[in-house]
């Protein structure tokens, strides 16, 4: 064994990731047992962690071996300070990455992933955040991370000095050392590709899974799979791009005759059932984090009493589901109803900076007047430039406030409340003076730390700051917003809508949590029935093409979504919804789950929360595949757009 001495750094690294790792998993099996235990044969979790685990420090072990192996001990001594800091700083960050994951997984029920990196780019808003929200688990990851630290720098030469050894046996030794660390991070070597995350899966449970893994290792992977997240193909298997417009078009509403471009695949003319004498207005009033289960009309929790008046004056969806989990990818369904693709939403994407769809752009070019309305700052998640570029004329955000001389309710983390958005969207639609407006207003103050003005609302829980008592007070700002509106000439003209995002924590026991995708949405206006709901299964893609009918305009659009007032009676329900790299395609209460890697599953919903695996019917997981791939090739070549060779660009 004494041969093998120059290499007990690297052992003593990988023992050390392994008990930081495993104490982590057992700790996060405690704190979730009751739920983890209800998966058969739940203990794979661990064997599953140990594989990954060992595949991480195995993958982070090449580089040490190869400088302990190839490097004459005389000259070693000039790599000990590089190696010391190798191993404490990947240590460290693995600890880092484990203390971060109670709180991860209980806000989005999933290790730390793409998510993770991408709130790194707000570090305002996510200190904020943390700092009014997770206070306890900074001081605990501090005190923790620095006495690891510490520690780890003090004993550096115990556990990491190596011991001298004959290069001519370190050579001969190489090869042996290089094939087990090469099969460590491999962990197979019979499979022509290298185990991956799919591997991890053996339930039917998102969160029993991902604790096989560690949270290094999921962000780490997020990262590399950055690459192929817009790749379909590498994701969930190949389509032929006609083919799956084929089937894409067999879900819309619009006729095989009102298809107008070929170049163009999805671009069709939508003509409304009736026309205004004027043009309408239409303000989108998008609810952060709403879900139903707050929703008292829709038997969710009394929080919503302003909502619950509100739908005797118009039409309100019983059974509409948002298509993903980020505020991004809800606006992208009711600014653009773009399909959720395996890529980040087009707000995000670079080819979709310029000439994308969406209704701002549409109705600019008939002359109206086109804003996007926010208490907080534009620029988070991109959402600023993609206005910009795609027909947004006006942008008003956090600045604005700030500028405007005006005395508002409250500034918070994330911005201005949403009663000061209230105020500030009705005084510019009274600017307008009659001129038609397009405007999306966005809130923010159901969003952690759920900050919000005092004395506007009776409590529902006894603690201020609850995502309960923020859900009531947005439910307050929604109330004051219709109050200021109906007092303005603009009302009688406007087409309202009032929907949400997403829902807040998206989490459950299967694959894709059905139940926390369901959100409200309530439209109010001229020609929209009163006191009506809409009970029809549908998705957020459904609404734009709604809208423009509403609007009673006539238009070409690439709007997959349906039209739900020209639907006719026999029609299937239909919902897409996609969690993490996980998407769901719904038709009635048939489901079809794509993973990544993976061969797709279909099941059959009992309830929202309950799904019963059943035999795949090839037919509808291929119409799954379909949407996936139509959004990929949309993208991809450009082709979500309109012509725009008429002012009405018809």
């Amino acid at each position: 064994m004494k041969k093998f001495r120059h290499l007990r750094p690297v052992a003593i690294f990988i023992a050390v990731g392994l008990c930081i790792t495993t104490i982590s998993r057992v700790i996060l099996f405690l704190m979730f047992s009751e739920r983890i235990q209800q998966t058969p044969e739940y203990w794979h979790l661990f064997t599953n962690g140990l594989r990954f685990d060992l595949i991480l420090l195995c993958y982070l072990s090449f580089l040490p071996v190869a400088l302990l192996s190839l490097i004459p001990d005389k000259y070693l001594k000039y790599f000990r300070a590089f190696l010391n800091v190798y191993f404490i700083l990947f240590l460290s960050l693995i600890l880092l990455m484990e203390l971060s994951s109670p709180d991860f997984i209980k806000q989005y029920d999933t290790r730390p992933n793409r998510l993770f990196l991408d709130y790194l780019i707000y570090p305002k808003e996510v200190a904020g955040t943390l700092l009014k929200s997770y206070l306890g688990s900074i001081v605990v990851t501090v005190v923790v991370g620095a006495l690891f630290l510490f520690l780890m720098i003090r004993k550096r030469k115990l556990l990491f000095g190596s011991m001298p050894v004959a290069w001519k046996y370190k050579l001969m030794i190489l090869p042996m050392a290089g094939f087990m660390v090469f099969f460590g991070a491999r962990s197979s070597l019979t499979s022509k590709r290298p185990i991956n995350a799919s591997n991890a899966v053996f339930s039917f449970d998102q969160l029993t899974n991902c604790l096989g893994l560690n949270s290094f290792y999921t962000v780490a992977f997020a990262a590399y799979s950055l690459k192929n997240e817009d790749n379909s193909v590498k994701m969930y298997g190949k389509m032929e791009a006609a083919e799956a417009y084929a089937r894409v078009k067999k879900y819309m509403t619009a006729t095989d005759a009102e298809f107008t471009d070929a170049d163009i695949p999805l671009l069709h003319l939508q003509t409304p059932g009736t026309t205004a004498d004027k043009p309408y207005n239409l303000v989108i009033f998008l609810q952060e984090s709403l879900g139903a289960e707050y929703v008292g009309a829709l038997g969710g929790l009394p929080l919503t009493p302003e909502f619950d008046k509100l739908t005797k004056e118009g039409l309100l969806f019983t059974n509409l589901y948002c298509t993903g989990t980020r505020s991004v990818r809800g606006i992208e369904a009711v600014v653009t109803g773009f399909l959720p693709s395996p890529s980040e939403s087009v707000v995000k994407l670079s080819k979709s900076q310029t000439g994308f769809f969406t209704l701002a752009d549409l109705m600019k070019q008939r002359g109206y007047d086109t804003s996007f309305i926010y208490g907080g700052m534009a620029n988070f998640d991109n959402m600023a430039s993609f206005f910009n570029g795609n027909g947004f004329k006006n942008i008003i955000d956090e600045e604005d406030f700030d500028n405007d001389g005006r005395k508002y309710a409250l500034k918070g983390t994330w911005g201005y409340s949403d009663e000061d958005l209230a105020v500030k969207a009705n005084d510019y639609f009274k600017s307008q003076k009659g001129k038609p407006f397009f405007s999306l207003m966005f809130s923010t103050s159901n969003h952690e730390p759920f900050e919000f003005p005092d004395n506007r609302i009776t409590l529902y829980d006894k603690k201020k700051n609850t995502v309960n008592n923020a859900m009531k007070y947005a439910d307050f700002s929604i109330g004051k917003f219709f109050e200021l509106a109906k007092k303005e000439d603009y009302f009688k003209n406007t087409i309202f809508i009032v929907v949400a995002d997403h829902n807040t924590r998206t989490y459950g026991n299967n694959l894709v949590p059905v139940n926390k995708f369901h959100i409200p949405a309530l439209v109010i206006g001229p020609n929209v029935p009163k006191g009506k709901k809409y009970d029809k299964l549908c998705s957020q893609i459904d609404l734009p093409p709604s809208l423009v009918s509403l609007l009673g305009i006539k238009a070409e659009t690439p709007m997959p979504g349906r039209n739900i007032f020209n639907c006719k009676p026999d029609t299937k329900g239909r919902a897409i919804m996609q969690f993490h790299d996980i998407n769901a395609f719904r038709v009635e209460d048939q489901v079809v789950i794509l993973q990544p890697g993976k061969e797709p599953l279909q099941f059959r919903l009992l309830n929202d929360t309950v799904m019963q695996p059943v035999k795949l019917d090839n037919e509808l997981a291929r119409d799954a595949l379909a949407h996936v791939t139509a959004a990929y090739n949309l993208y991809n070549d450009s082709k979500y757009k309109i012509k725009k060779n008429k002012k009405t660009g018809l």
